[in-house]
């Protein structure tokens, strides 16, 4: 058996001497703390610095305008809130401990299918701050020895005094919604000690379907209510659940306790401390849920039945909760309609709510699955065929002993899914239910998901809903990679169905008010009227194309996707790449917006959207757009007014701008800047963005260091006549006249970031670190031909060199290649084409075009061929029958031409590009003698995500450029 080695070499990355000693190199080291460089003498970044280098996380804006709040944090250590008043110098910072990072699982508390919990908030009334402490390194590090959650913190700051209050073992927290006022506290279960992370909302519903004694154990923690004025608290025990509504005037809540005592649905009405028993029982309440107005709420109502595995569910529905105790109620329970499906519940996994004007409740059923009797396994609730994957009972040999059962899986070429693609989603599979409606009025039960139109979007207003049904195209998609569904209009009065569209590939949902349904076909957008059954061509007489012709994959007249409804569902705005149209759904003529885009050469890359909660665009006001010069990279913000005709530029310049964020209830705006050389800053300004105050002071890390002198446009034409430019970034103390050695990093096009700061990072290639360290980088546009991904990667990438080579930066005789799956690919291509390269590193890469369009994907179960046919590998049908394009751009197929040193990085666990690949090509060119060396992280997936093995191929990397592009000692481990 071979033994596989890691060895972790966290190294000081000191430039002086890159080569390991005999000690550091099999063992792992303790990467020590950056020095402090004198202030006169900056130098190149090392990997200590690069693990101390804090990125601006979560970010707050009050709603009154007056302050600004934000985390910073390392790669490595602690992190820490800063919170400053937009006017003026006062400014709070506070250590917030080790952030778990992404790949450390999702936060509990996220709501379903939304973002993770916020962990900093300010009151709706703007006098306090609240933010999640995390446990430090120290405390996560004795936790774990002892075998124990480290529990998060929470700090409450008085923004005023700049008084603050820990409060400890907190599980996620909310401030009482616009008006202020009240803290809510949920605290982690007593027996747990805590997690590590914190939030605002409800808590996610536990258990799940099936029951068991996992699901059946009280989710129920104390919950403290903060009076903010007095410093009060007031314990509320047990709760499972929590949301105020939108107001802050009410605090509704679900009481989960031992043996169901006393769970219920409860209300607060915050003005009069008035508690009101909205509902009660021994059962299990989940999924509160407030509509978006607050003026009602629901929550599901789950009890055990001696015939099911699931509990049994009914929805519940309160309206004119002001009234307290005497609010409204409306209950929907299946087991007292007979027109309800047989062997089917109300399911816990879909939050219910209420219609636009209260008029029904929404909510999804799913199948039941009936307990086991004796002697005989559970099943569906109808018996008869088994369920998708599960073996007949007469192929099923219950009574064999377990080594004698086969253990097999059938694969059919018939099945609209891969086994793998099921076995991926099978959970979600088991979350699947079918929106339903109870209408109050009327009493009345309607199924509007069913098996022939199972995916259904319920409408913000109206009573159109619109389904989609891809089952007839479902196996051709997975194949072809083309993907279309039928999509019908349904009545959600009646459940009656009328057909929008068939075999419909691009289709972009409704306006705001439920009237219209958008969608592309053949180069044109349709508005079809939900009531009249009619679908007008709303751009047929436009005097563009919204066709996306820049597009290069293999797709037939592909769209340019559309900006969004305008908020009276009458005008859709649409983008032509270079301008922003007003299009009447009438089909009327359409108005460009902008005006000046497509002939200076300015794209309206996209709308800002200063309201967060808008439900349409508002086009009585003026509208914002992010704005980049195609040809001069230079970046900016417009303003389109109502009165005036044509964009008008607010802010245009060298650089990039991001962060828009505008304050609730005050003219206050807040915006980023950066450059390559200069890390992004946080401004304030007001609406007309002019004068920006810098409220953050994020570049003041990049003083100790030396940086790059800044980066210049480079223009070529590729191989193909297609116009083309890179990006090219100078070295640290750039001197004109004199050539540096340079690495050219590749994925697709990539000159847009000429004017976007490259953060510091140790997950292999960084161009901030590498141009410290006295390198050059070149970042070429790559514009592709259907059947030739690598050659156009040579036929544009190698004119960029040359044009490069040409401006007197770039040492020809010392230039690196690297790139990261299809930059990998790339990669691995070039050094088979050309010796232009004295090193490279390709990661994650495929190689094999052929036997890599059969493998799965294994992240997603799907097979590669969609990804081929339709996707990026830009091929016209399958290998068979176009052999010679797929050989012609594999590198395994040219493996003898590699002349130059290379590092291949693939990981065992590759779920996006196969492990196979990475060996196949290593093998072969190990077989020819070349100088190859394969890294394989053992478990990784795609990416790294295990820090020690980031660092760890980052000082690799580095050390093997170092050596052939700066003439340093090889390391001893190459």
């Amino acid at each position: 058996m071979r033994k596989k080695v890691l060895f972790l070499v966290l190294v000081t990355w000191a430039l002086a001497s890159m080569v390991p000693t005999a000690a550091q190199t099999p063992a792992a080291t303790q990467v020590p703390a950056a020095t402090p460089p004198s202030a006169a003498s900056p130098r190149a970044m090392e990997l200590a610095d690069i693990l101390a280098w804090k990125s601006m996380g979560a970010t707050a804006l009050s709603d009154d305008g007056r302050w600004f709040g934000y985390r910073l944090s390392p790669v490595e250590g602690e992190s820490e809130v800063i919170i400053r008043a937009i006017d003026g110098d006062k400014e709070y910072k506070f250590a917030v401990g080790v952030v778990p990072s992404a790949g450390a699982g999702p936060a509990p508390g996220g709501g379903e299918g939304g973002p993770p919990p916020a962990s900093l908030q300010f009151s709706g009334d703007g006098k306090w701050a609240a933010f999640t402490v995390y446990p430090t390194k120290a405390e996560a590090d004795r936790a774990r020895r002892q075998r124990r959650p480290a529990p998060s913190k929470l700090r409450l700051l008085d923004l005023a005094t700049g008084k603050d209050t820990t409060i400890e073992n907190v599980r996620r927290f909310a401030f009482a919604g616009e008006r202020g006022g009240w803290l809510a506290i949920q605290k982690n279960p007593a027996s747990a000690g805590g997690g590590t992370a914190g939030g605002s909302g409800a808590a996610p519903p536990g258990g799940g379907p099936g029951g068991g004694a996992a699901a059946e154990r009280p989710k129920g923690t104390d919950l403290i209510l903060h009076d903010l004025a007095t410093g009060q608290d007031l314990n509320i025990g047990n709760v499972a659940e929590f949301a105020f509504d939108k107001s802050g005037r009410h605090f509704a809540y679900i009481i989960d306790a031992p043996e169901k005592a006393g769970n219920g649905l409860q209300l607060r009405i915050m003005e009069s401390g008035v508690v009101a028993v909205l509902d009660s029982g021994q059962a299990t309440y989940e999924r509160l849920s407030w509509t978006t107005k607050g003026d009602a709420l629901a929550v599901l109502k789950g009890v055990d039945d001696k015939a099911w595995q699931d509990k049994l569910y009914a929805v519940i529905g309160f309206t004119d909760l002001a009234k307290g105790q005497s609010a409204t109620r409306v209950a929907y329970d299946p087991k007292e309609d007979k027109s309800f499906p047989s062997g089917m519940s109300i399911s816990p996994d879909r939050s219910p709510g209420w219609t636009d004007g209260l008029a029904a409740l929404t909510f999804g059923i799913r199948e039941l699955k009936k307990k086991a009797e004796p002697g005989r396994p559970a099943g569906g609730a109808g018996g008869g065929a088994p369920a998708e994957g599960e073996r007949p009972a007469a192929e099923r040999p219950d009574e064999a002993p377990a080594d004698e059962k086969p253990d097999l899986v059938i694969w059919h070429y018939k099945d609209p899914r891969l086994q793998s693609q099921q076995e991926v989603e099978e959970q979600r599979d088991k979350r699947f239910n079918y929106v339903c409606v109870y209408h109050v009025t009327d009493k009345k039960f309607v199924r509007l998901a069913d098996d022939q139109v199972r995916d259904v979007a319920l409408p913000d207003t109206g009573y159109w809903a619109v389904g989609r049904n891809d089952d007839p195209y479902e196996l051709t998609g997975a194949l072809e990679g083309r993907r279309y569904q039928d999509v019908y209009a349904i009545d959600m009065r009646t459940g009656e169905r009328k057909p929008i569209a068939k075999r419909l590939r691009w289709a972009y949902g409704q306006s705001p008010t439920g009237g219209h349904f958008l969608y592309y076909d053949d180069g044109h957008y349709y508005a079809f009227d939900m009531a009249t059954g009619i679908a007008t061509n709303i751009t047929k007489a436009a005097p563009v194309s919204f066709v996306n012709t820049e597009d290069d994959h293999n797709v037939v007249k592909p769209p340019v996707p559309p900006v969004g409804w305008d908020k009276t569902g009458t005008v859709v705005l649409l983008s032509d790449r270079w301008d922003v149209w007003k299009v009447p759904v009438d089909g009327s003529a359409a108005v460009n917006l902008t005006g000046n885009g497509r002939k200076e050469s300015i794209r309206h890359l996209g709308r800002i959207r200063l309201d967060p909660d808008e439900k349409g665009i508002d086009l009585s006001v003026p509208q914002y757009f992010n704005i980049y010069g195609e040809w001069t990279k230079k970046g900016g913000i417009a303003r389109v007014s109502p009165d005036k005709s044509g964009a008008e530029s607010l802010l245009w310049e060298s650089a990039g701008f991001g962060r828009v964020m505008k304050a609730k209830h005050a003219e206050v705006v807040l915006y980023s800047r950066e450059t390559f050389a200069e890390a992004p800053e946080v401004h304030a300004t007001d609406l007309s963005f002019k004068a920006g105050r810098k409220l953050t002071d994020y570049g003041a890390q990049q003083k100790p260091f030396t940086w790059s002198a800044g980066a210049m446009l480079v223009d070529y034409k590729g191989d193909k006549g297609d116009k083309l430019q890179g990006a090219l970034f100078l070295p640290a103390g750039y001197e004109k006249g004199k050539r540096y050695p340079t690495l050219v990093y590749i994925y697709e096009k990539l000159s847009q970031g000429l004017n976007r700061f490259a953060t510091p990072t140790a997950n292999g290639f960084s161009a901030s670190v590498y141009t410290s360290n006295g390198y050059a980088v070149l970042m070429p546009d790559i514009t592709y031909k259907v059947n030739d991904p690598g050659m156009s990667a040579v036929w544009c990438v190698l004119p960029a060199l040359k044009a490069a080579v040409a401006t007197g930066i770039v040492d020809p005789a010392k230039v690196g290649l690297q790139g990261h799956s299809w930059g990998g690919y790339q990669t691995s291509f070039l050094v088979t084409q050309t010796n232009a390269f004295a090193a490279a590193v390709a990661g994650a890469p495929l190689t094999n075009m052929i036997s890599m369009y059969s493998l799965i994907y294994k992240n997603s179960g799907g097979g590669n061929m969609a990804i081929f046919e339709s996707s990026q590998g830009r091929f016209y049908g399958g290998y068979w029958d176009n052999w010679e394009a797929y050989v012609r751009n594999s590198p395994v197929f040219f493996a003898k031409n590699v002349r130059t040193p290379l590092i291949i990085l693939h990981n065992d666990k590759d779920g996006a590009v196969d492990f196979t690949q990475g060996v196949e090509y290593y093998n072969t060119l190990r077989r020819l003698g070349k100088n190859v060396v394969m890294l394989e992280y053992v478990g990784e997936n795609h990416g790294l995500r295990k820090e020690a093995n980031r660092q760890d191929y980052t000082v690799r990397m580095k050390e093997f450029f170092d050596h052939y592009l700066m003439g340093k000692p090889a390391p001893k481990w190459y």
